[in-house]
C-alpha cells in the first residue's frame, strides 16, 4: 500500500495534511500540559494559559477580539450553534422572528440545519441563486425590504466547499446590518486560506475549522460579534464565557493556534507558494483537463472563485468510477456527496445551481493546498485524462 506521503493528494477541501509544528505543539500538550484548563492549580493554570495564547493566536488571524472567539468541535458544531443558538434566543426573546434564510448551495452541516428547523414548525426561505452559485443578492434585498421583522437569521456561505465559488460577503452584510437581521456565514474555507478582517465585515457569526488550513481535526471556532447572545447547545459546563460546556480540547486549540500563526504569516508572502502561484496551478489543472478531455465542462466558472478549487464534470462517466480509478492511479480527488450504501449520489450544490443530473453524477473536484507543487500538476495531467479516456472507452463499449 502506497504511504500518504506518497500520494497525489487534491482533496485539501476535505482536509489538510496537519503541518509538522502543528503535530509537535500538539505532542508537548499531550505529554507535558495535559492538565484541566479549568482546575486552580499550576497544573490547571499552565494547560489554560496555553488556551489562551492559541486564542489571540486565531483572534489575529480572522481579526476579531479574543472574547468573540468560542471554540467548538469543528465547523458543523459551530454552524449548528450559531443557527440553533440564534433561533432558539429568539424565539424566547422576539417570538416573531422565527425565519431562517439560507440556501441550497451550503453544506450539509447549514442545509440540513434548515431542514431541521422546518420540521420543528419554523420557515425557511430558501435564497434564489444564479446559473454559477451566487446567491441573488436583489433578491435577498427584496426578502429582507418585505420580510426582515420575521428574520430570525440569515445564514449563507463565504466560499462554497464543492465550486470554490465566492459570496458576496461584504454586499450581503451590508443589507442585514441595514435591514437589524442577524447574519452567519460559513467560513470554513476561507479561514486560513485568504484574508478575513471580521473588524471590517458586518458578520455577526462566523463558523470555521482547523483541519481545512493545516490544522488538527476535531477543533474549530465561531465568531460572535460583541452583544450577540445565543442559547447554548452544549450544557454541562462554565467554559467559554457559559456558550459551550465541556472541557476543553487543550491540544487541539493549541494546534489550531499554531496553524493561524502559520496561517498568518503565509497569506503574507509573496513567492512560488504564495496564493497567486497555487491559484495559476490550479488554472492550469483546469485548462490541461478541459483541453484534453472532450465535452468536459467546469462547475462555476462564470464566478470569483477561491485560489485552490476546481469541479470540473465529465459527462456520461460516474463520479465514483472516475475517484476509484484515480485513486488506483495514486491521485486523491472527491465529489460533492459521500457515498451512500455503495453509490454516490449527484451533489445537491450542483442540482441546486441547474447542473443537469448526469454531469452531476459525472463531477469531480480538485483542490490544491499551499503545498502543491507544479510536479504534482503535471503528475495530475497525465493520471486525469488517461483514467477519463479509459472509462469513456468501457463505457462506449458496455453500451
Amino acid at each position: 500500500m502506497r504511504l500518504m506521503t506518497e500520494l497525489l493528494y487534491l482533496d485539501n477541501n476535505a482536509t489538510t495534511r496537519p503541518l509538522p509544528e502543528v503535530v509537535d505543539a500538539m505532542r508537548e500538550c499531550l505529554e507535558r500540559e495535559w492538565a484541566n484548563p479549568s482546575s486552580i492549580h499550576r497544573a490547571g493554570t499552565a494547560a489554560r494559559r496555553r488556551v489562551e495564547l492559541a486564542r489571540e493566536s486565531v483572534a489575529r488571524l480572522l481579526g476579531c477580539q479574543e472574547r468573540e472567539l468560542l471554540f467548538s468541535s469543528g465547523g458543523t458544531e459551530s454552524a449548528n450553534l450559531a443557527i440553533f443558538g440564534t433561533l432558539e434566543h429568539l424565539r424566547a426573546s422576539a417570538p416573531a422572528r422565527r425565519v431562517l434564510v439560507t440556501s441550497r448551495l451550503e453544506h450539509s452541516a447549514v442545509r440540513e440545519s434548515a431542514d431541521a428547523w422546518q420540521r420543528r414548525g419554523g420557515e425557511v426561505l430558501w435564497a434564489v441563486q444564479d446559473a454559477s452559485g451566487v446567491v441573488d443578492c436583489d433578491w435577498l434585498a427584496d426578502t429582507l425590504r418585505h420580510r426582515a421583522a420575521e428574520i430570525a437569521l440569515v445564514s449563507l456561505m463565504w466560499v462554497n466547499n464543492e465550486t470554490g465559488v465566492i459570496a458576496p460577503i461584504d454586499r450581503i452584510g451590508a443589507l442585514c446590518r441595514e435591514h437589524e437581521v442577524r447574519f452567519h456565514t460559513d467560513a470554513t474555507q476561507r479561514v486560513g486560506r485568504m484574508p478575513v478582517d471580521l473588524a471590517a465585515l458586518q458578520v455577526d457569526l462566523l463558523s470555521f475549522a482547523a483541519h481545512k488550513f493545516h490544522g488538527p481535526k476535531g477543533i474549530g471556532g465561531l465568531y460572535i460579534r460583541r452583544g450577540v447572545r445565543l442559547e447554548r447547545q452544549a450544557i454541562g459546563g462554565p467554559q467559554e464565557r457559559d456558550r459551550r460546556g465541556g472541557t476543553e480540547n487543550v491540544p487541539g486549540i493549541v494546534g489550531m493556534g499554531t496553524a493561524a500563526d502559520a496561517a498568518r504569516r503565509w497569506m503574507e508572502t509573496d513567492g512560488p507558494t504564495s496564493r497567486g502561484q497555487i491559484g495559476i496551478l490550479c488554472e492550469r489543472l483546469e485548462r490541461g483537463i478541459l483541453r484534453a478531455c472532450p465535452g468536459a465542462t467546469p462547475n462555476g466558472f462564470e464566478a470569483p472563485r477561491i485560489w485552490s478549487t476546481t469541479n470540473i464534470a465529465f459527462p456520461r462517466l460516474e463520479a465514483e468510477a472516475i475517484l476509484l480509478l484515480l485513486s488506483e492511479r495514486g491521485l486523491c480527488a472527491s465529489a460533492g456527496a459521500a457515498c451512500s450504501s455503495g453509490s454516490l449520489d449527484p451533489s445537491p450544490v450542483l442540482l441546486a445551481m441547474g447542473i443537469p443530473p448526469e454531469l452531476a453524477h459525472g463531477s469531480v473536484r480538485f483542490s490544491l493546498s499551499r503545498f502543491t507543487t507544479p510536479d504534482e500538476i503535471d503528475r495530475a495531467l497525465e493520471i486525469v485524462p488517461a483514467c477519463i479516456a479509459k472509462l469513456a472507452r468501457s463505457s462506449a463499449s458496455a453500451m
